[in-house]
């Protein structure tokens, strides 16, 4: 009889856990700043266009984050039906954190400055990118919890309210990343 190793999903969340730790650490050791040069954290940071955006707790760009937990569920809960959830969320926590660490590397801050509307954007801190990485953990369970129709409801409020309210929202930010359109940035330069 062969014995195969098992992780308990005790385990697992601990690797999780570890995992954003990681994260945290390897920002820092690319210098990123711990926490807004401004020296104070916010829960909310609400001007999209100012020096606080992607500094502290949260932003508009959180439910995005939120977002990315919903549709890192469905594809891992399709892709591999039978994994444990918990095992499930440290891969989704992987590509998250893998996520944030590219997002704030200089190539894709300067992507994001000369494609999309932020041009103040000089990366997250690493509170606020720890924060996108839980904010995406919320929204995981959430996609766990919650009835699909009720999540997708959620999803299309959240893209559609912060669309509306700043002009951009994750569909936006990938279209602008992938393919920057002169007439979207015209419209979300309107604000």
């Amino acid at each position: 009889m062969h014995n195969r190793l098992t992780m308990s999903d005790r385990s697992w969340y601990l690797v999780a856990g570890l995992l954003v730790l990681v994260q945290a650490a390897i920002l820092l050791y690319l210098g990123r700043v711990a926490i807004c040069e401004c020296g104070t954290i916010k829960l909310w940071e609400g001007v999209v266009q100012s020096s606080g955006n992607s500094q502290h707790l949260s932003d508009w760009y959180s439910f995005s984050h939120i977002i990315h937990g919903f549709i890192f569920y469905w594809l891992l809960y399709l892709v591999f039906p039978k994994m444990p959830f918990a095992k499930r969320l440290v891969l989704a926590i992987g590509v998250e954190a893998g996520w944030e660490i590219l997002e704030n590397s200089p190539i894709i801050i300067e992507r994001y400055r000369a494609a999309t509307i932020s041009l103040m954007y000089y990366g997250d801190s690493v509170l606020n990118s720890v924060s996108d990485t839980v904010m995406m953990i919320v929204g995981f369970f959430l996609a766990r919890k919650l009835p699909t129709a009720v999540t997708i409801a959620l999803l299309l409020a959240m893209e559609l309210v912060v669309g509306y309210l700043i002009h951009d929202n994750l569909l936006l930010n990938i279209v602008m990343l992938a393919y920057p359109f002169p007439a979207i940035l015209e419209w979300q330069s309107a604000i």
